[in-house]
């Protein structure tokens, strides 16, 4: 979460805005929400969630999407 704080705070920061604690918690949970659904949709097996692969591959689909939406590839 810390990491994502931080993103929030450069928007903040870049939109000249200024955030209250509920707004801010709003936000941080949809993105904590987000990356637990897409851990489980990519890290899921018979033996529960592996987070840990569920995140790198969510990563690498963000990462290959940025690459063709741009031409690269």
């Amino acid at each position: 979460g810390g990491v994502a704080v931080s993103g929030l705070e450069m928007s903040q920061n870049s939109m000249r805005l200024a955030w209250d604690r509920d707004e801010l918690n709003h936000r941080l949970r949809q993105i904590m929400g987000n990356i637990h659904d897409q851990c489980v949709e990519y890290g899921a097996s018979e033996q529960g969630v592996d987070y840990v692969k569920g995140a790198n591959i969510a990563g690498f689909i963000k990462v290959a999407d940025a690459i063709i939406s741009y031409g690269i590839m």
